[in-house]
């Protein structure tokens, strides 16, 4: 484009593009020169959008946080992003492919705090917050058209989060972590599969790494709180018909399936 977009604006076209479905440029082409407290500050705008609609933030992922996941989407740093409570889904649900444009999935984890994180953690004073973890699958999609995104343009679009699927409890110790696997299945047949330790060789490592970056933003991570760490492989695509399990070995399995 010939001129330069508002944040605000942009901000808007990426809400649209969620109830309507119809992608949209990529953010760094409306506003060239976008840097990363620029596509941040456009994710906040989005944030604030959908609090002032009544839509409770659960928690938050953190994002490109395996070798994996960075080469797919040509970058090389983790990024963050919000989730509202109505994007959250018990394990088995149905859920409708129609609400999204472009969506994959991810096996990862999640943690719920029991106290506040801000900065200066590390990684034993963070496993001594979890209050609880689960066995997760994150499906994130692309407001922008044909996955066409940098660094910057993910950001904008609230690191590509879309729906969270949360599975029950599980008992794993912090030091068992980065041994978990988890195999991806789509439809039947394996689809990808990773361990805890291709999350920045520990799943919890994202969460030290969330709660200072959050910080310098002068955002608090809150007790109760969801909080998503990482893929641990690559993101899968789904379409409609589609059915998705994942197995954690010894820890479960959790599925879901896209209508």
């Amino acid at each position: 484009m010939s001129f330069r977009n508002s944040p605000e604006t942009v901000a808007e076209m990426l809400l649209d593009a969620t109830g309507t479905g119809f992608p949209i440029a990529p953010p760094r082409h409306l506003i060239p020169g976008l840097d990363l407290d620029g596509a941040y500050h456009i994710q906040l705008l989005q944030e604030r959008a959908r609090q002032v609609e009544g839509r409770e933030i659960a928690g938050r992922k953190v994002g490109l946080t395996s070798q994996a996941m960075q080469q797919q989407l040509g970058v090389a740093s983790p990024d963050f992003g919000f989730f509202t409570r109505d994007l959250v889904f018990d394990s088995g649900t149905e859920i409708p492919v129609g609400r999204f444009i472009a969506p994959r999935v991810e096996p990862e984890l999640a943690f719920i705090l029991d106290r506040d994180l801000g900065a200066g953690e590390d990684l034993d004073s963070v496993a001594g917050a979890i209050r609880s973890t689960h066995l997760s699958i994150e499906v994130i999609d692309s407001r922008v058209k044909e996955w066409d995104i940098t660094l910057v343009d993910t950001v904008a679009d609230n690191a590509s989060g879309a729906a969270v699927i949360l599975g029950p409890t599980t008992d794993v110790a912090v030091s068992e972590l980065p041994a978990v696997r988890a195999t991806m299945f789509r439809n039947g047949e394996k689809a990808a599969e990773g361990t805890g330790a291709d999350v920045l060789g520990h799943p919890l490592a994202p969460l030290v790494w969330l709660a200072d970056t959050l910080a310098q933003r002068d955002v608090v991570l809150r007790a109760g709180e969801i909080v998503l760490t990482g893929s641990f492989c690559s993101a899968v695509p789904v379409a409609a018909g589609d059915e998705i399990s994942v197995d954690y070995g010894e820890y479960g399995r959790l599925s879901a399936i896209f209508s």
